[in-house]
């Protein structure tokens, strides 16, 4: 049949077959196959981050350089990952007012 007089959908699928499906998610940061890159100065410093890792469960390449600065910027975001903030919804119109009035949201605080 020809495409010119087929009326409907030639093929329902078009989208995903050009672009695909990605099954495979983006490899998190500090696990074995994308490790964390840090660099320390000191052995002790070493040790500090190392047990840090042990506690998290993180995987990381510490460099121990006297010379360049100490760079664990990766670390700490891992460690203070940012919280999701939860606004409280207001009450609907007809519902009691939070005040503990007795009325309607909409006859006392709205």
């Amino acid at each position: 049949m020809s495409k010119m007089f087929f009326k409907g959908r030639i093929d329902a699928r078009q989208n995903h077959v050009k672009a695909g499906y990605n099954t495979k998610r983006d490899i998190k940061l500090g696990t074995d196959e994308l490790p964390l890159n840090l660099v320390v100065q000191t052995a002790e410093r070493q040790t500090e981050v190392e047990a840090i890792l042990a506690d998290t469960k993180l995987v990381a390449n510490i460099e121990v350089n006297a010379d360049k600065e100490e760079n664990i910027r990766d670390l700490d975001g891992m460690l203070n990952k940012p919280k999701t903030t939860v606004f409280e919804k207001t009450p609907n119109r007809n519902a009691p007012c939070s005040c503990g009035s007795g009325k309607k949201y909409k006859k006392c605080c709205a």
